[in-house]
């Protein structure tokens, strides 16, 4: 019996993962959107990432306060500016982890 429970909740994990991206891409597939709305929904993924990151660059400890001259963010300006000049993703990663890992031998 608990394996079929299992099973029910995994499908329905599974479901609930799927459709809400499968739904849209279904039904917008064959329209074209107006520039405002393609703009607009180019810009998610941007405020997602600055959504998730700016909150542990800006803020350590537990309750979170406000600490602006963390390593993390130290490390986290050289290499977003490295990432707008080159557009590379792997040199971003690699001069941010450098970065980084320097950060950690001086501190």
């Amino acid at each position: 019996m608990i394996e079929n429970e299992y099973l029910m909740l995994v499908i329905g994990m599974g479901l609930v993962t799927f459709l809400p991206r499968w739904i849209p891409l279904f039904f917008l597939t064959k329209q074209n959107l107006p520039d405002v709305i393609v703009e607009w929904l180019d810009l998610i993924p941007a405020a997602i990432l600055s959504a998730l990151l700016l909150p542990a660059l800006i803020t350590t400890g537990d309750p979170r306060h406000l600490a602006i001259f963390q390593p993390e963010l130290l490390v986290a300006i050289p290499t977003f500016i490295f990432a707008l000049k080159t557009k590379s993703l792997g040199g971003t990663v690699v001069v941010g982890m450098s970065l980084f890992w320097l950060a950690g031998r001086m501190i």
